[in-house]
């Protein structure tokens, strides 16, 4: 079944006014007066809202961060100047809510009832594409969990479908930090000795993978921790909190205090969901028209990369005032942003605006640091810039001894990818989705850059 997705979503935006800047008689006017002052009383909490005709059937499901504003802003009049909400609010003659812990719990919910009650409005014929769903490789033997357009067809456990591609997105990294599920596509057998000798990636140095990949967990304790993120996105989160309790209390008397304090500290992210799930600050924009893979497969093609890249990192450069300088670093995985990952620097050793000894300096930092506490590189290191600025971060790794990962720079006037050891730039169709990624990454190391510029620049200015 299709259903909307947020960018289609017949809404406002998610920061419209409270129904009560609305006009009065704004209800009356439109025909439904008895939803529109029923919505005033809705808690400002997370949740879900249903809309119903006159018959009582529900006819639109959708998920809000703040129920209060987000049905709300369908009552206003400006709502009924865009053609789908008015279409939608022609059959609303009543609507209700369901409260839920967080905004996860609302984005799992709203795809639970999206997909029993199949509501008229959350279908869109017009739109061919596939809606995201998350999938878990059931039958595998540490199975990995995946964002998907194109479930397959056996052998997996899926969830959705989902409305919002970003949200499901942001749930998911969410979930992560505290089932600590394997997002990777290694094809992992309990049986294979060499799994021994793999690295772990970055994933695991920050929590949030138990590294099956180096058989740091177990068989039996891995699938458990999927047990466990079923239930819950299967809107059994009571009854997960009791037996998760159970189980600490049991390690406890046994004495197996590593194993007590694990399930403590999964509870504890579990109850104060509420404050850890906001998915604004997780979720991630669509790019692709297609999964992101196609960019990372191309990258592989064209840097002649003996495995497929997972992990990218970006570094750009801001000047304030020509005075004072910073540098931004934001990490992606698996095509997408990770935000955890995203670092903020100031430039201490270089004076004047010097974009080629910042790269150096932040660069030399960066990795050396890694080196230090014997951490996974990325894959993939994008600076941006031409040959100058690449140089200058191939010194970096002069500088501290390490050998670099695949390192590109990539020029915005025309677009060229420099290399190492290689004269001339690449230069790929800009259809490419190799190249959409690399721009992807660019311009989102420039966004934060900018923004921690901002930051400083106000705080230099306002004395903040």
């Amino acid at each position: 079944m299709d259903c909307m997705s947020d960018s289609e979503n017949p809404t406002p935006s998610p920061e419209s006014p409270q129904p009560s800047d609305a006009t009065p008689d704004a209800g009356d006017s439109l025909g439904f007066g008895h939803a529109a002052a029923k919505v005033k009383e809705f808690p400002q909490t997370p949740g879900v809202y249903l809309m119903k005709d006159s018959a009582g059937r529900v006819v639109y499901v959708g998920k809000a961060k703040n129920l209060r504003a987000r049905a709300g802003s369908y009552f206003l009049k400006a709502a009924a100047e865009e053609r789908r909400t008015a279409d939608l609010m022609r059959e609303v003659a009543d609507i209700d809510f369901i409260e839920s812990d967080s905004e996860v719990d609302a984005l799992l919910m709203e795809s639970r009832l999206i997909k029993d009650v199949q509501p008229k409005h959350n279908v869109d014929l017009k739109d061919d594409k596939t809606f995201p769903y998350l999938e878990i490789y059931a039958r595998e033997d540490f199975p990995r969990v995946e964002f998907t357009r194109e479930p397959r067809q056996r052998g997996t456990k899926l969830y959705g479908p989902f409305a919002s591609a970003s949200g499901l997105r942001g749930a998911i990294q969410v979930l992560q930090k505290i089932f600590k599920f394997r997002t990777c596509s290694l094809d992992i057998d309990e049986g294979d000795e060499k799994w021994r000798w793999f690295r772990p990636c970055l994933l695991h140095s920050i929590q949030q993978c138990t590294a099956p990949c180096n058989f740091r967990i177990s068989k039996e304790d891995y699938r458990r921790d999927i047990h466990r993120l079923r239930m819950f996105l299967e809107g059994k989160k009571d009854r997960l909190l009791k037996e998760m309790r159970a189980e600490m209390r049991q390690a406890a008397k046994d004495l197996n205090f590593e194993k007590a304090a694990r399930l403590r500290d999964e509870l504890h992210l579990l109850e104060t969901l509420d404050r850890r799930g906001e998915l604004d600050t997780h979720a991630q924009p669509e790019v692709f028209y297609i999964d992101p893979k196609k960019g990372l497969a191309g990258l592989k093609k064209v840097l002649k990369l003996e495995k497929t890249p997972r992990t990218i990192e970006g570094v750009d450069i801001a000047h304030l005032g020509g005075g004072e300088t910073v540098a931004s670093l934001v990490q992606f995985i698996d095509g997408l942003p990770f935000k955890p990952g995203y670092k903020r620097y100031k430039i201490r050793t270089v004076e004047g605006a010097d974009d080629f000894a910042s790269i150096r300096e932040v660069v030399s930092r960066r990795f050396g640091r890694l080196a230090d506490e014997n951490e996974p590189f990325p894959d993939i290191l994008l600076i941006d810039g031409g040959r100058g600025q690449l140089n200058a971060g191939l010194a970096a790794f002069r500088d501290v001894g390490v050998s670099p990962p695949a390192v590109l720079g990539l020029a915005k006037r025309e677009e060229e990818i420099y290399l190492p050891d290689q004269d001339a730039p690449l230069r790929l169709s800009r259809d490419a989705y190799a190249l959409r990624l690399l721009q992807y990454v660019r311009d989102e190391a420039h966004r934060f850059a900018q923004h921690y510029h901002h930051i400083l620049r106000r705080k230099t200015t306002l004395g903040e």
